[in-house]
């Protein structure tokens, strides 16, 4: 269904989303949208796969591979000779390592070449966007500017059969602090904070649980472990971007939203209820 465009939260903020194709980063660039904002997305895809598949001709696109610090430039000069302002980043973009391709991805066995691929694009990719972004919406100080980073739950607690992918989200996690410490001591008018999804339904996760019987077996499996009782979905993220973004969150800088159904609240440890 064709989003409807309305004045919201983000009325007239120029938004950058990388990673926006599919899933998390889909689903911000559509509430995005919703909520006013002037969209660009990127993505492996080309833009007519992009609009032809969801329907949102509004968004946008723009060739960005975040590991290239040459496109990250030219994405974010792009925006500003369309619009003449730059005022939202979402760091979205990511991969989490698993597949044939990579190989095994624990501490023994993982490969440096795996090892430096997940770094490249999860945290290369955001001290590059947040660098190039800092330098363009520091030119509107009266705008301000704000940052969301994909950080995950993985980036709070080791994950031992994905070790790049955790070590990177670490980083993502204070790199955002780092960030939002170094804006403020410069007077700069922009936020920067970390959002840290985990159990969020998406295609990855289809993958992982695999169809049929085996898929409610693993769905199950991972639903006991979440204090909630059921797994997020995509839309819960972009809510919580949103709000990073907006105006309603202009006192939170440096600051990291778990949205995991209370999974980081400390459930594995907790006593079990008896009676």
């Amino acid at each position: 269904m064709q989003s409807v465009q309305t004045i919201g939260k983000l009325h007239n903020k120029v938004a950058l989303i990388s990673g926006a194709a599919k899933g998390i980063g889909l689903a911000i660039a559509q509430r995005f949208f919703e909520e006013g904002a002037i969209v660009y997305i990127s993505d492996v895809f080309e833009p007519e796969a992009v609009t032809t598949l969801h329907g949102v001709a509004e968004l946008r696109y723009l060739k960005l591979d975040v590991r290239a610090e040459e496109e990250w430039m030219a994405a974010i000069e792009r925006i500003l000779q369309e619009e003449g302002h730059f005022d939202v980043l979402v760091n979205n973009a990511g991969i989490t390592g698993i597949g044939a391709y990579y190989g095994p991805q624990n501490p023994e066995e993982a490969s440096l070449e795996s090892w430096n691929i997940v770094h490249a694009v999860n945290l290369t990719g955001v001290f590059l966007g947040c660098k190039h972004a800092i330098k363009a919406m520091r030119q509107t100080p009266d705008r301000g500017g704000a940052i969301v980073n994909m950080s995950s739950r993985s980036g709070v607690v080791g994950v031992p059969d994905t070790a790049a992918y955790a070590s990177s989200k670490a980083g993502v996690r204070n790199h955002s602090k780092s960030v939002a410490l170094y804006c403020g001591r410069q007077g700069y008018n922009i936020r920067c904070n970390s959002l840290h999804p985990a159990d969020i339904l998406t295609d990855m996760w289809e993958a992982m649980l695999g169809v049929g019987d085996a898929r409610e077996r693993a769905l199950r499996e991972t639903v006991a472990g979440i204090p909630l009782g059921h797994m997020g979905e995509p839309l819960d993220v972009a809510n919580a971007a949103v709000f990073l973004a907006s105006d309603d969150a202009k006192f939170i800088t440096g600051a990291e939203l778990n949205i995991d159904g209370g999974i980081l609240a400390g459930s594995a440890s907790a006593p079990k209820k008896h009676g």
